[in-house]
C-alpha cells in the first residue's frame, strides 16, 4: 500500500519546475512598463518570482515530507 502514496507524492514534486522556470523568462521581462507603485516592471517581476518560488517549495514540502519521515 505504501508505494501509491509514495509514487502520488512524487507528482508535487513537478511543481518545483515552476519556480525555476518563471526567471528564465527574464528576457521577456526587461522592460519598464507597467510600473506598480513607481517600482518598473523588470523588478516587481523578480520579487514575484522570488515569492512565488518561497510558497511552491513550501507547498510542495509540506505535502512530501510525510514520505520523507517512512
Amino acid at each position: 500500500m505504501p508505494a501509491p502514496t509514495r509514487s502520488r507524492s512524487r507528482h508535487w514534486r513537478w511543481l518545483l519546475i515552476v519556480p525555476t522556470a518563471a526567471p528564465l523568462l527574464t528576457p521577456y521581462a526587461n522592460r519598464i512598463e507597467p510600473r506598480v507603485a513607481g517600482v518598473p516592471f523588470f523588478f516587481w517581476y523578480q520579487f514575484a518570482c522570488a515569492l512565488l518560488a518561497m510558497v511552491v517549495i513550501t507547498f510542495v514540502h509540506l505535502v512530501t515530507r510525510e514520505d520523507d519521515h517512512e
